[in-house]
């Protein structure tokens, strides 16, 4: 999960808000102080911030709502499996009045889990070090949740809420002695990344007593080497653009890491490439950690792996097992499917229980490796270096050369270097969409000879094939989130490119719409992917904010200005996606506490009272488990580009073609390019490249051809709506 979160004030603060907001990436950043929440509201279309306050005894709003809906909470108290492990593990380590201390509590469930484990009953008052719990969560809307969970299940005296993040937690002030044992579940796909270490060592020294008992009791990470074309173009651009035979070249000869991925693991849902997985290697253990004692901030492993095929490793896939009790009875694990058979691994055996249930609160991760991979023959043996900080875990191919290569590659490219997500690389190194964009930049400009060219967002191969292409042209890139990092690129790979340096720059908005110049030229030729840098994970329509910044150039547009893209389509279509909408199911009872008052606040589909529905969420639709398309694809409306923003609105009416359960509708936009629309570039569920924004319906519906049982339905209206002032889109459907 990408950390969005500012790390200049104080990293563990910004880290624990990150660690209990569960987010899956959203544009708002919070932090808290006492009773308050100063929380960072970031407008998609302009990106523009603005800090509000929210209080203690405030009503909750639509943009609280809105910012619950983008945590994976509900996805994680869906996860029966983790769930039900978590209980039979406390129930096994608490077997007696205690003092437990829950970091991260979230809506209090594992610490209404310790409660009813000390069965102490109502006379138990939460002032007493026996039979207490302490539960501490920093996030204010979640403690506001949690109130409400632990008053509907009469547990409101059994428990003290602290609204602080763990490491301002003082015992004697906030805890009348040190807790004896601890529960928690601050774990991300990678395992550290929510700050686990940091947070388990000061509580070790702070707040836990001697050799206290915890639930989880120890992780084990496990990886496996793999061969993948699809991961291999997630991250080297520098290789699969020599496959290319346009003359751009975003990562030149001797500069191969100009664009990159950041050197991280990334979570994925490793099950959706599984076609496209060769295994090279047996599973094997990287690093163990015990929650029951001080964790060290930093290790080095040494791991000796063997081949078990004959390929080349593009990436490490890793994942973990839990054991949740000290005598190791209770597992839970996030491996991949093909992970099914306990014995294969050193150390395990056949109690472990394998549910493979599709979750989106944890995934596997990706580590991908350099350049072009390590080629292995069957049985060869591959030295690997693992290490891990404080807040992540990374490798090595223990080679001197390749070492030395990294080290120099990077250094030499820390001037200009820009890392993008992988599907950005992925999309920049796709033939088809390169060609689709060449194409449309050329019709562009036989239209009209452009003067001056803007690249109005962060698109680094637009401004690259500008430059390239257009030779007589100024080109002028606003790189609103590359900024000054993007002028130095475009500097760098310039004669690479064939184009000078003075023939392209970068400007701010404000900078040019001041521009004294401006009152001599004006842009001719005014283009976007549309991408913008560090918006990362949004919903499909929020990339209008460049119907947005068309709108403020109107008045430097030239008369007969070509705008590209000139129109966006937004599409829609009806699937079945049983696995996502089971995650986001209404909460009843977990593990037997009542759950239904928080269903309304952090976006939950089914059993919802008349008139609320849930919102609209980003997904990428082929990573979500089952699914299958319902109807065929309709367009509902038009974002005409070629006028200045404005609210519009679109209705369509959806045919099923196939019998089955429909769990909701599926909204993307097109880009068309041209005014002929002989190019439109879809970000639609096949293409693996962008998010799509997914509302699910409040149940599941049978629906049908008319060929089908008449009982079922067999169209269904859909109807949208777009506030450009706050980039809104409603979305209203009605079954037929």
């Amino acid at each position: 999960m990408q950390c969005l979160f500012p790390k200049t004030l104080n990293p563990q603060f910004f880290l624990r808000s990150f660690n209990t907001t569960r987010s899956k990436a959203f544009t708002v950043r919070s932090m808290s102080s006492g009773s308050r929440m100063f929380q960072l509201k970031v407008d998609p279309l302009t990106g523009n911030s603005e800090w509000v306050v929210i209080e203690e005894d405030e009503a909750s709003g639509n943009a609280t709502k809105q910012l619950l809906a983008n945590t994976s909470y509900l996805d994680m108290l869906n996860d029966t499996r983790r769930n039900k492990a978590y209980r039979e593990a406390i129930d096994k380590t608490i077997t007696k009045p205690c003092h437990v201390l829950d970091i991260g509590a979230g809506t209090g469930l594992l610490s209404m889990m310790a409660a009813q484990a000390m069965d102490n009953g109502d006379s138990v008052e939460s002032s007493g070090s026996k039979g207490m719990v302490t539960a501490c969560e920093s996030y204010l809307p979640m403690v506001k949740l949690m109130r409400k969970v632990l008053h509907a299940n009469g547990m409101q005296r059994k428990i003290r809420i602290i609204n602080k993040r763990s490491d301002e937690l003082e015992v004697g002030v906030d805890m009348p002695l040190r807790a004896d044992v601890l529960v928690s579940e601050i774990l991300d796909s990678e395992l550290l990344g929510e700050g686990l270490i940091p947070t388990l060592q000061h509580a070790h020294d702070q707040l836990l007593v001697d050799n206290p008992k915890t639930v989880p009791y120890r992780a084990t990470v496990y990886g496996q080497l793999v061969e993948s074309t699809d991961l291999w173009k997630l991250h080297d651009l520098y290789n699969t653009e020599k496959e290319v035979l346009d003359e751009i070249r975003l990562v030149p000869e001797g500069m191969d890491s100009a664009l990159c991925v950041k050197r991280q693991q990334f979570s994925m849902h490793c099950d959706a490439l599984e076609e496209d997985i060769k295994l090279l290697s047996e599973p094997f253990k990287v690093f163990d950690f015990d929650f029951w004692r001080r964790l060290d901030s930093h290790r080095v492993m040494e791991l000796s792996v063997q081949a078990t095929n004959t390929g080349t490793v593009h990436a490490i896939i890793s994942w973990w097992l839990l054991q949740l009790d000290e005598k190791g009875t209770i597992f839970y694990s996030t491996a991949p499917k093909w992970i099914s058979c306990p014995s294969s691994m050193e150390g395990f055996n056949s109690s472990i229980s394998w549910s493979q249930n599709w979750c989106d609160h944890w995934k596997q991760c990706v580590w991908f490796i350099p350049k072009k991979g390590l080629s292995l023959l069957k049985d060869e043996e591959v030295s690997l270096l693992a290490v891990h900080t404080d807040t992540s875990i990374s490798y090595e191919m223990k080679t001197l050369s390749q070492n030395l290569e990294l080290g120099q590659s990077e250094l030499s490219a820390q001037k200009y270097q820009i890392t993008l997500l992988p599907e950005k690389i992925a999309l920049y190194s796709d033939v088809n969409w390169r060609c689709s964009m060449l194409k449309a930049i050329k019709n562009a400009m036989k239209q009209k000879t452009p003067s001056l060219c803007v690249v109005v967002d962060d698109s680094i191969f637009l401004a690259v094939a500008l430059a390239h292409l257009a030779k007589g042209s100024h080109v002028l890139s606003l790189f609103p989130g590359l900024q000054e990092k993007g002028a130095q690129y475009l500097q760098a790979v310039a004669a690479a490119n064939g184009y000078s340096k003075d023939h392209v720059e970068v400007q701010k908005m404000s900078e040019l719409l001041t521009s004294q110049s401006f009152q001599e030229k004006q842009i001719d030729l005014l283009v976007g992917e549309p991408f913008y840098y560090g918006n990362n994970s949004v919903l499909p329509w929020q990339n209008l904010r460049f119907w947005k910044d068309r709108s403020l150039l109107d008045s430097v547009l030239s008369e007969g200005a070509v705008i590209m893209p000139c129109k966006g389509l937004l599409k829609a279509c009806a699937m079945s996606l049983p696995d996502l909408w089971k995650s986001h199911e209404c909460l009843q009872h977990v593990e037997g506490f009542d759950h239904s008052v928080v269903n309304s606040m952090i976006g939950a589909c089914g059993g919802l009272p008349p008139g609320q529905e849930n919102p609209t969420l980003p997904f990428s639709v082929w990573q979500c488990g089952e699914s299958k398309k319902m109807s065929d694809i309709v367009t509902i409306m038009e974002f005409n580009f070629l006028k200045t923003i404005s609210p519009c609105s679109g209705k369509a009416k959806v045919e099923f073609i196939t019998h089955g359960k429909c769990h909701g509708f599926v909204l993307w936009i097109d880009w068309v390019m041209d005014t002929e629309q002989s190019i439109v570039l879809s970000t639609g569920p096949e293409q693996r490249y962008w998010k799509q924004g997914v509302k699910l319906l409040k149940e599941p519906v049978a629906v049908g051809s008319h060929r089908s049982a008449t009982t079922d339905c067999h169209s269904a209206d859909i109807e949208t709506s777009f506030d450009p002032s706050t980039g809104d889109l409603i979305v209203d459907y009605a079954f037929l």
